[in-house]
């Protein structure tokens, strides 16, 4: 239903209150009938609905909800966009929630100026904006003017970042500009079999090029996260939210505030739990076991809430907290590759340094690796820039950083995984650690190839031999000890209340750095 062209002939109080209800009610779920009906086929919520879903019941104010495209009789109340400010956990957030019963969700001018109003609120009042998307992207019969609002919100999204947290989740297929714009945010959340993110859809790409690809393969849920596009899948919008919401909890409003403080001074004597550390690292140096389970042992409530999960599986990239007070995780993980680090995991790393440092969140690195991960593959997908971009957001940061070494870690993973060269703050290994530049299985293998038969059992001998020497007097915690490179060696057990120490230390850190005007990343 659309509102007539004509002008308002309310004349008394009564009247005009009466077509103030008239408007604000078509505005409620302006889309026409076939639209909305489409969308209850689907059986998703409505945009309204899904902003109430997400904040704190009763908090959500909204702006410029009577805003329609200017020149057209026949606009619809919205301009395929809600905008306004709530509550999550009690702390104020903006928010925007896409239309598909209007335009399908499609940007024109007032839907560009109601979300860069709300985009100058959030940097006035210093607290997160959500998107929530659901839109086909530019709006065709705008031309210009859908095309200049698009990219005037990719210009104040950069203004943003590193200021506020910037959130999006994806909610049905978002094509073209619809992509670049939660791109360019923090986080980035999808619904399984319901969010899809590309550029050009399937049937534009058999056109232009003659490659054949299915709608999940290029742009869903599950495949962008693996590309590294999205952040987080869930089986629900609910879950979406509440995933938003955790993850909320963790950061500050801004790059100047403090998080949340949780439950802190919990468990401050050695608990049953931390002493099953003690035994938690196989014997076998090339056996398996999942970090998770050092993870969960070493933080509080044994609460770590992993971002990116699906990317770079090599690298576990999360938050937890030390004393009730946040911190960013970086930790290897022996459960894929032996923990050897891709060109995704450094990627993955790189990306949650910098935003971790940007909102002043300390970093524990949590250390196991064989190095960064051979291949020819590896090598043309640029694993010397990439890790080279890794290197740089681990010196760039100037954030706390703690780095506990469980096991092995060798060659160059050795200085990105928060080696004190690197500027870590404190490095403690455990005595199961291997610290070198290679390992021992490595190392025998460059011995004997200088042997005209590599294989000959006497050769073998010499091998077996080497590796059991060079594990029990070169690959050990000792000798980084004993020149400095460690600041000391641990029962495993200790290191849940050692970080908590050494945050407690760290805490009011500051360093000087030369002024310049930015630092060059590897690109």
């Amino acid at each position: 239903m659309t509102e007539t062209p004509t002008a308002s002939k309310a004349h008394t109080t009564a009247e005009k209150l009466a077509e103030l209800r008239e408007k604000l009610e078509l505005a409620k779920d302006p889309g026409d009938e076939k639209a909305r009906a489409r969308r209850d086929k689907k059986g998703i919520p409505s945009a309204r609905a899904r902003i109430h879903s997400l904040l704190d019941p009763g908090t959500f104010l909204e702006i410029g909800a009577l805003a329609k495209t200017p020149g057209d009789p026949n606009a619809f109340f919205g301009d395929g966009v809600v905008t306004g400010h709530g509550q999550i956990n009690g702390r104020p957030v903006g928010v925007f929630s896409h239309d598909q019963t209007v335009f399908q969700g499609s940007v024109g001018e007032m839907f560009g100026r109601k979300v860069a109003k709300l985009m100058e609120w959030v940097a006035m009042v210093g607290c997160p904006i959500i998107g929530i998307n659901d839109s086909a992207g530019a709006r065709i019969q705008d031309t210009a003017t859908s095309l200049s609002w698009y990219a005037e919100l990719g210009r104040r999204h950069e203004l943003l970042r590193g200021q506020v947290p910037e959130i999006s989740l994806i909610f049905g297929k978002c094509a073209g500009g619809a992509v670049y714009s939660p791109i360019q945010t923090d986080l980035v959340v999808a619904v399984r079999d319901q969010g899809y993110m590309f550029v050009t859809g399937p049937d534009v790409i058999k056109d232009v090029t003659g490659e054949d690809v299915s709608l999940d393969e290029l742009g869903g849920a599950d495949a962008q996260a693996r590309y590294g596009n999205i952040h987080q899948v869930v089986e629900s919008e609910e879950a979406a939210f509440q995933y938003v919401r955790d993850y909320l909890s963790f950061l500050p409003a801004n790059t100047w505030d403090d998080p949340p403080i949780v439950n802190p001074g919990l468990e401050p004597e050695i608990t049953p739990h931390d002493l099953e550390l003690d035994a938690i690292v196989p014997d076998s140096d090339n056996m398996a076991y999942d970090m998770h389970e050092i993870l969960l042992r070493i933080f509080d409530d044994g609460d770590v809430f992993e971002v990116a999960e699906q990317a770079g599986p090599a690298i576990i990239t999360a938050f937890a907290r030390v004393d009730g007070r946040p911190v960013g995780v970086i930790a290897n993980q022996p459960m894929y590759m032996s923990g050897a680090i891709d060109n995704e995991a450094s990627d993955k790393a790189a990306r949650f340094i910098r935003f971790c440092d940007s909102f002043n969140t300390p970093l524990v690195f949590v250390v196991d690796t064989p190095g960064f991960m051979p291949g020819v593959e590896q090598e043309k997908g640029g694993i010397i820039k990439r890790g080279g971009r890794f290197l740089n957001a681990v010196v760039e940061c100037d954030i706390p950083k703690v780095t506990i070494t469980v096991r092995k870690s060798y060659g160059g993973a050795y200085a990105v995984m928060g080696s004190k060269q690197l500027t870590a703050d404190l490095n403690f290994a455990w005595p199961t650690a291997r610290i070198a530049v290679i390992g021992a299985e490595g190392a025998a293998q460059l011995l004997v190839k200088r042997f005209p038969d590599p294989t000959a059992p006497e050769v073998q001998k010499i091998r077996a031999d080497f590796i059991k020497g060079y594990n029990e007097n070169l690959a050990t915690p000792w000798i980084a000890a004993e020149r400095g490179y460690i600041d000391g060696v641990i029962e495993p057990h200790q290191t849940r209340l050692l970080l908590r120490s050494a945050m407690r230390l760290l805490k009011d850190k500051q360093i000087s750095r030369v002024q310049r005007k930015h630092g060059l990343t590897p690109l």
